[in-house]
């Protein structure tokens, strides 16, 4: 019922407040409350309120500054109190593996959507130019590792073949969803790119975090 969704919210919203807040104690970073201010804020105007964002373009946008940018960024900042050009090139990924996800549920609902008047970013752009951004985004998530891989032999490191073999195994993974949406699935098919959309977003992030631990061990 929308009652226990608003409450599970409400619960979700406590839950990642009490954390953040802790976080901000330990780390003593004290630039986290007002960020997290805004990330409750970002999150409840979504799809609250009279005008959501979440339905008039936006939500890419802010999927993309707050599951990339912010959480890999924030994270990394919280451990080494410092924002590097690697944290922001695999946030940028990161961001974009999620708007791909999103982009996928908006392609799905176009129909339905279009016909309640909810102006998402598929809606606008319409069927076509949504899967091209799908893909688009999908290939910047990929390449995100590959620029990591090229500025490691810039560097003269030896970590290349990880970040290679990370975007490699990734875009084995994407594939299938990819060819799918390039293909024409529509309706219940698209369920299925759903998944293997995040399937490829959760290789890619175990494959990079291998890859960030082995560097630091060299």
């Amino acid at each position: 019922s929308p009652s226990a969704v608003k409450k599970a919210a409400m619960l979700s919203f406590a839950t990642a407040m009490v954390a953040g807040a802790v976080m901000t104690l330990l780390t003593q970073q004290w630039i986290f409350i007002p960020i997290g201010a805004l990330a409750v804020i970002s999150a409840w105007f979504y799809t609250g309120g009279s005008n959501p964002y979440g339905y008039l373009g936006l939500g890419e946008l802010f999927v993309f500054v707050w599951f990339g940018l912010v959480a890999v960024v924030g994270t990394s900042f919280a451990q080494t109190g410092n924002i590097t050009v690697l944290s922001l090139i695999l946030g940028a990924g990161s961001g974009s593996f999620a708007c791909a996800l999103l982009v996928v549920n908006n392609l799905r609902d176009i129909p339905s959507d279009s016909q309640v008047g909810k102006r998402t970013l598929a809606v606008k752009l319409g069927d076509k130019l949504t899967r091209v951004l799908y893909v688009t985004l999908i290939w910047i998530g990929l390449g995100s590792s590959l620029l990591i891989a090229g500025l490691s032999f810039v560097n003269a490191d030896s970590g290349q073949p990880l970040w290679i073999g990370a975007s490699a195994v990734a875009a084995l993974v994407a594939h299938i969803p990819g060819r799918a949406v390039i293909n024409g699935a529509q309706g219940r098919d698209l369920i299925a790119v759903l998944a293997g959309t995040g399937r490829t977003q959760l290789v890619w992030s175990v494959l990079v975090a291998a890859a960030l631990i082995a560097e630091s061990s060299f």
